[in-house]
């Protein structure tokens, strides 16, 4: 095992053991919701996953340690510290761990310290992808490398729909990296079911996802899976008020000259302001969406 990771008791005898683990990220928690639901939202998906006999493995860094499994007190912790918390990626790891600090991990250190410790599975609310405007501010997510080169399945609904999602699928097709829907043909857009744009596979069931992965893995493939899971029909929200939403927030950040780690953070937040908070309730039940969906497929995994 990396000299620099700590597996938690429960998640170091679910590995050794051969039980079905999920990772979770951090970033969820102390950048893309408020306290206290972030706190509440991260102890609810461990107890999913618990409830159908998998073992989360929440992931951060704490004291320069990367962490996969967090206590309670841990979890409440990144929650109250909120953007207090750096936000690391990739590029953040080297430096945090170093120098002893902490840090919310993104999807691609999520991915990278889930590889680390043996975890297939990663359950998350969106991805990061190509941003509006990239053509001008080469402002492209290190998510989309991370699954071009990490042999993690990451589910999630979706690229977050403040991205261009046409382009994300573009820079995906040019990595290599597998995108699926599970259930449709069509794109999630995060906080709506659609976005126009098309998957490359439509998967119907939790163990047809185990197949392929397991198939890449056997074909020596380097990266990893994207599974895009719609948000409920129920907390779907109208794509004309998301879509003026966004629009808004983006302007803003634009006038504010908002850029890179902080993008995606201030949208968020915006977006909620501008929704009345019904974006926030939307994000909860998505995550609570895929980590059903990661659950099943882990255990099909090991089985």
């Amino acid at each position: 095992m990396n000299k620099h990771l700590d597996l938690s008791p429960e998640v170091a005898e679910a590995l050794a053991q051969g039980k079905p683990v999920v990772a979770l990220e951090s970033t969820i928690i102390s950048h893309g919701m408020p306290y206290p639901q972030n706190v509440e939202t991260a102890l609810a998906v461990e107890d999913i996953l618990r409830q159908r006999g998998v073992t989360p493995a929440t992931v951060a860094v704490l004291g320069g340690r990367l962490k996969a499994g967090l206590s309670r007190d841990e979890i409440a912790h990144l929650g109250r510290k909120g953007y207090a918390v750096p936000k690391a990626s990739r590029r953040d790891l080297p430096a945090l761990v170093a120098r002893g600090s902490d840090g919310a991990t993104t999807v691609a250190t999520t991915m990278i310290v889930a590889a680390l410790a043996g975890i297939p599975v990663f359950a998350t609310g969106g991805i990061g992808g190509v941003h509006r405007g990239a053509e001008r501010s080469m402002d492209i997510s290190a998510d989309l490398e991370e699954l071009a080169r990490t042999p993690v399945m990451v589910i999630c609904a979706g690229a977050k729909s403040i991205l261009d999602l046409g382009l994300t699928l573009e820079y995906l097709e040019t990595r290599g990296v597998p995108v699926l829907g599970y259930g449709t043909e069509e794109l999630p857009a995060f906080y709506t079911r659609s976005s126009g744009f098309s998957v490359d596979y439509r998967v119907d069931s939790p163990e047809e996802l185990a197949k392929i992965y397991r198939t890449q893995r056997e074909l020596g493939y380097p990266g990893g899976l994207l599974v895009t899971n719609p948000i409920p029909e129920e907390y779907s929200m109208d794509k004309a008020v998301i879509d003026a939403a966004i629009a808004a927030a983006l302007e803003e950040a634009n006038a504010l000259g908002v850029r890179g780690k902080q993008v995606t953070p201030f949208l968020l937040a915006r977006v909620k302001e501008l929704t009345g908070g019904d974006s926030l309730e939307s994000n909860i039940q998505l995550v609570f969406h895929n980590v059903r969906l990661a659950a099943e497929t882990a255990l099909a995994l090991g089985r």
